[in-house]
C-alpha cells in the first residue's frame, strides 16, 4: 500500500501537497458553518453533534485538570530528588556533556542573559556544558550582543561561542533555519574536533526566554545515562509562561494559564506528548536524521515527527519532571502586547502547514507501527484541525438553530437544546475551578504580587469568551484560511521586554 501512495505523491508531488493544505481549513470551516447550513437540512443531526460536541469537550475539561494534577504531583517529587547525587553514582557521569542551541534575533540582551545565568546555576558541574548562541547575521547589534555575552561567561562553561546565520536563498527565515546552521557549526567544531564525543552528548533547542530548573541537566543526564535507547530519545520539561505571569496583560494572563497547564498535563499523556520549543535530544539522533529543516516556521513538531519517520517509529519522548519557566508576549504598551500575543498564536497555529507532510509520511513510510504512527497522527490532527472550531461549537452553536429554523425549535429536542448544552458546559466550571487550584499551588510566589490581586485573578477568568475568540481562535482560522489560498507565514519574532 505504501508503494502505492509512493507513486502518487511522486508523480504529484505539487497537487497532493496542495490537496492535502485544504484539510486543515476545509474541516474547520465545515465544522463551523455546519451548524447554520445543517439546522435547515439536517437539524437532529446538528442538535445531537452539538451535544456531542459538548460532551467531547466536558471530557477535555477534566482530563486537563486531572493530567496537570498528575504531572504536577510527579514534578514536586521530583523537585526534591538530589539528581546530581544519582547521577554521580553513574561511572560514565563525567562523560555526559550537552550542547545547547540558543537561537534568537532581536532578543533583549538581559532576557538572553537570564537564560544563561540559569544555565549556569545548575547543579551539574557547567564545564560539561556548551552554549551556542545562534545569531542572524543580519541583525544590525547582534555580534556585539554575542560578544558581550561571551565576554561574561566565557569562563564558566565547557566552551561558549556565537554563530552568525546568513540569509540563504531556499530557506525559510526563523527558529528551524537558525538552529540547524547552528548545530552543524557546533557540530564540526566539538564533535568532529573530538572535544565532545556524540556517544555521551545531548542538544538542546532553546527559546532565548528559558528559565531552566536548577537540576534540569543533571536529571537530563542521569535519563540519557540510564536509557538503553538514549539514541532515539527526546527529553521534555513542562514549559510554563511564568517569568512575568503577573506583568503582562489579563488577556494574555488567561492564556498563559491555559498553556502552562496544558503543556504539563502532557507529561503525562505517553505519545501525546511532542517535543515544544525548549526540549533535548541525543546529538546522534539529530546528526542521524540531517538536522532541523530550513524550510519550516515551527521547528519543533516537524523535528520530532521527521526523526520519528526516519526510524521507522523507534523515536520516543521522556518527560522531564521539572518546569522551565518562559515569558509571555509583552510590548511597551496594552495594545502592542496584544497584537505580540495575536501575532504569536498565528505562528503557533501555522503549525497546521505541516499537517500535510505528516499524512503523506503515514501514508509513504513503509514498516512504522500502525498502530502508535496512526493514534500520533490523529491526535496532532485532531488537536490542529479543532482549533478554529472548538470556541465557535461551545459558545453559539446551540443558540444558532431558532433563528436559522424556528420549526425545529419547537420539537422536544429543538427546545432543551439550549439548556442541555448549557448544563454540560456550566459543568465544565468544577474542572476551572480544579486547574486554578493546580496553577495557583504550581505557580512560584511572587512577593511583589499582593494577596488581593491572587484572588482577584479567577474573577478575570470571565473575559474568557472573549480572550478565547480574539488570541486563539481568530489567529488559528486565518492561519487555516491563509492555508487553503496557498499563501505562506512570515515569521514575526514575538516581542517579550
Amino acid at each position: 500500500m505504501t508503494a502505492f501512495f509512493q507513486k502518487i505523491f511522486k508523480r504529484y508531488p505539487i497537487k497532493t501537497r496542495r490537496g492535502l493544505e485544504f484539510l486543515p481549513g476545509m474541516v474547520s470551516w465545515t465544522l463551523i458553518l455546519f451548524p447554520i447550513w445543517g439546522s435547515i437540512l439536517i437539524p437532529y443531526i446538528v442538535a445531537y453533534f452539538i451535544l456531542f460536541f459538548d460532551v467531547y469537550w466536558f471530557y477535555k475539561s477534566f482530563s486537563l485538570a486531572i493530567n496537570a494534577y498528575r504531572a504536577s504531583q510527579k514534578i514536586k517529587k521530583a523537585e526534591q530528588e538530589n539528581w546530581l547525587k544519582k547521577l554521580e553514582k553513574l561511572k560514565d557521569y563525567k562523560k555526559v556533556k550537552h550542547v545547547l542551541i540558543i537561537p534568537n534575533y532581536k532578543e533583549n540582551l538581559s532576557k538572553l542573559r537570564r537564560t544563561i545565568q540559569s544555565i549556569a546555576s545548575q547543579t551539574l558541574p557547567i564545564k560539561q556544558i556548551f552554549i551556542v548562541l545562534g545569531m542572524e547575521k543580519r541583525e544590525t547589534d547582534g555580534m556585539e550582543k554575542a560578544k558581550t555575552l561571551i565576554k561574561e561567561f566565557k569562563n564558566k562553561f565547557g566552551d561558549i561561542f556565537a554563530t552568525y546565520h546568513p540569509d540563504i536563498d531556499g530557506e525559510v527565515k526563523g527558529k528551524s533555519s537558525n538552529e540547524s546552521y547552528a548545530s552543524k557549526k557546533a557540530y564540526r567544531k566539538l564533535i568532529q574536533t573530538e572535544i565532545i564525543d556524540i556517544n555521551f552528548a545531548t542538544v538542546s533547542s532553546v527559546d532565548a526566554d528559558s528559565v531552566f530548573d536548577k537540576q534540569y541537566f543533571s536529571y537530563l543526564s542521569y535519563k540519557f545515562l540510564t536509557d538503553n535507547l538514549r539514541y532515539n530519545k527526546f527529553w521534555q520539561s513542562a514549559n510554563v509562561n511564568h517569568n512575568n505571569f503577573w506583568t503582562v496583560p489579563a488577556p494574555i494572563r488567561i492564556i498563559a494559564f491555559f498553556g502552562s497547564l496544558w503543556r504539563t498535563a502532557l507529561l503525562v499523556q505517553k505519545d501525546r506528548l511532542i517535543s515544544n520549543s525548549t526540549y533535548s535530544l541525543s546529538f546522534s539522533l539529530l546528526k542521524k536524521i540531517g538536522f532541523w529543516d530550513t524550510d519550516v516556521i515551527p521547528e519543533d513538531y516537524r523535528i520530532f515527527f521527521k526523526a520519528f519517520y526516519r526510524l521507522q517509529g523507534r523515536v520516543w519522548i521522556d518527560p522531564i519532571f521539572l518546569k522551565t519557566s518562559m515569558d509571555a508576549p509583552l510590548s511597551t504598551s496594552y495594545v502592542k502586547s496584544l497584537k505580540n500575543k495575536y501575532q504569536q498564536e498565528r505562528r503557533w497555529s501555522w503549525g497546521a502547514s505541516d499537517d500535510h507532510l505528516y499524512i503523506k509520511w503515514w501514508l509513504t513510510v513503509p514498516n512504522v507501527p500502525f498502530l502508535r504512527k496512526t493514534i500520533m497522527l490523529y491526535n496532532v490532527l485532531l488537536d490542529h484541525f479543532l482549533w478554529p472550531v472548538n470556541w465557535f461549537v461551545i459558545t453559539i452553536a446551540a443558540n444558532i438553530i431558532p433563528f436559522t429554523n424556528p420549526a425545529f425549535q419547537r420539537t422536544t429536542l429543538g427546545y432543551s437544546l439550549p439548556n442541555l448544552a448549557g448544563l454540560i458546559l456550566t459543568s465544565c466550571l468544577a474542572a476551572l475551578l480544579a486547574m486554578v487550584i493546580i496553577d495557583f499551588r504550581n505557580r512560584p510566589k511572587n512577593p511583589s504580587v499582593s494577596k488581593f490581586r491572587e484572588l482577584l485573578f479567577p474573577m478575570q477568568l470571565i473575559l474568557i469568551p472573549v480572550v478565547g475568540f480574539f488570541l486563539s481562535t481568530l489567529p488559528a482560522l486565518i492561519s487555516h484560511t491563509q492555508l487553503i489560498r496557498g499563501r505562506r507565514l512570515e515569521y514575526k519574532v514575538t516581542e517579550k521586554l
